[in-house]
């Protein structure tokens, strides 16, 4: 499984930003994606996630009414959408794929992507 992230960059405060995430090695329709990300210094946070219909999402309380996560099967690309960007949300965000049990945990998913920096500058 590849998973490739962008959207990543250097933004303001109070900004808006989408991260995308194109998978491709097996069938997109039967796996759950998630957004993680890691800052320098701090435990890996799970950011979102979401099922493998779309039904059933999860947001870290740290972005709950700020993010939207979404999924698109036909292009096999799943998206992040962030507003009201705080310099607490700058790190490094990986996408990652699974087909393990639905939780809030940043680890259980069986692949990842090498991630896309965000900065959020005050």
């Amino acid at each position: 499984v590849q998973l490739q992230a962008s959207g990543g960059g250097l933004m303001q405060a109070g900004g808006s930003l989408t991260l995308s995430c194109v998978a491709s090695g097996r069938t997109f329709g039967n796996s759950d994606f998630g957004w993680i990300r890691q800052a320098p210094g701090k435990e890996r946070e799970l950011v979102a996630r979401i099922n493998k219909n779309g039904g059933i999402t999860y947001y870290a309380l740290s972005m709950k009414g700020r993010a939207t996560i979404s999924r698109d099967n036909a292009k096999n690309t799943v998206y992040l959408q962030m507003n009201s960007l705080k310099p607490e949300d700058t790190a490094v965000y990986y996408c990652a794929e699974g087909r393990k049990r639905f939780t809030t945990s940043p680890y259980d998913f069986d692949y990842w992507g090498k991630g896309t920096q965000v900065t959020v500058s005050s």
